[in-house]
């Protein structure tokens, strides 16, 4: 979702062997230039220190396998721009990153919230029944009758094993409900298909 995030066919495992970043070079912020081929890798989530560290939200595996990417494309609500990352390590549960430019607090609290992207060509190639975390993001949630639960929101780890989070379309559901699916193929999770927009699932809404 991951990443280099992927989902293999016994689960969603987020897994990162990145290449090299390409001919993507550091710039401003853009109203989305290159969001289109990017595939989101984490988020900042806060920052860390004095001198312009910041804390991160890592969707890859392992989590600091995000810090292998020379570059980083930050989105946020202005666009986006690419960032250089120096150094980053583990730091208990989270990643510790020093990015290019930022060295002070003030200038890591603008980043907080920030998703991370790189472009998906940096990627490893999928192997048959993997895909991109990004990529099941929007699709259709059915199950095995073809009633319609509605649209995938997210993926989270819980440790023991990945959860799809699905926003409850059906009729009479409040409209902040979701519904939450272990992602464990095949018993669960039936079948992918990206062309068609749908994720097959047997499950009970209602568990």
């Amino acid at each position: 979702m991951t990443d280099g995030s992927k989902a293999k066919d016994e689960g969603i495992t987020v897994e990162a062997e990145p290449g090299e970043p390409g001919s993507v070079e550091t710039g401003p912020v853009k109203p989305g230039a290159v969001t289109a081929g990017c595939v989101t890798l984490g988020r900042i989530t806060a920052h860390y220190g004095l001198n312009g560290w910041v804390k991160v939200h890592s969707d890859t595996h392992p989590r600091e396998n995000i810090t292998r990417f020379r570059s980083w494309i930050l989105l946020d609500k202005q666009g986006e721009r690419v960032v250089e990352v120096e150094e980053g390590r583990a730091q208990g549960k989270t990643i510790v990153v020093r990015l290019a430019g930022v060295t002070t607090r003030e200038a890591a609290a603008l980043l907080i919230n920030c998703d991370i992207a790189v472009p998906r060509t940096t990627l490893p190639s999928l192997a048959h029944g993997e895909h991109y975390w990004a990529d099941l993001i929007g699709l259709d949630v059915v199950n095995t009758d073809g009633c319609h639960y509605g649209k995938a929101l997210r993926l989270f780890d819980t440790g023991a094993n990945d959860v799809l989070v699905v926003r409850d379309e059906r009729e009479g559901r409040e409209n902040e409900a979701e519904i939450l699916i272990p992602w464990v193929r095949p018993d669960v999770i039936l079948e992918v298909n990206l062309q068609e927009s749908r994720i097959r699932v047997d499950w009970d809404p209602d568990y």
